[in-house]
């Protein structure tokens, strides 16, 4: 699956080491929730001397999930919204299986009910 990046800034300039290290935060969101298929990462600067990070993480069949957080620091800012997104993302996840198997994995069922 083709995962599209996209990071952009509003007043403020993205430098290549920002770019970078989102794309190292966010290229690990996958591994919480298979089907996503963008990662948009938004900085906006424009809130008087502190940072603003949103990542929007886009899958299959129209499920968005987004991941904000607000402070002085961008790269700590792109950590902490990355790790709710993981987060999010890990739940979401989560919700899906249970609801697959809404008793249980049909492994864990076979094994109760072997007479011993």
């Amino acid at each position: 699956m083709i995962l599209l990046f996209t990071i952009s800034g509003k007043h403020i300039e993205i430098t290549e080491a920002i770019k970078t290290h989102a794309q190292e935060k966010t290229s690990k969101l996958p591994k919480y929730y298979n089907s996503i298929n963008q990662i948009e990462v938004i900085v906006d600067g424009s809130q008087g001397g502190s940072l603003s990070v949103e990542i929007i993480a886009r899958a299959e069949h129209g499920k968005v999930f987004v991941g904000t957080d607000t402070g002085q620091d961008i790269y700590r800012c792109i950590d902490m919204a990355a790790h709710k997104l993981e987060r999010q993302l890990g739940r979401a996840k989560g919700k899906e299986r249970d609801n697959k198997y809404p008793g249980g994995h049909p492994a864990d069922r076979s094994e109760e009910s072997e007479p011993t």
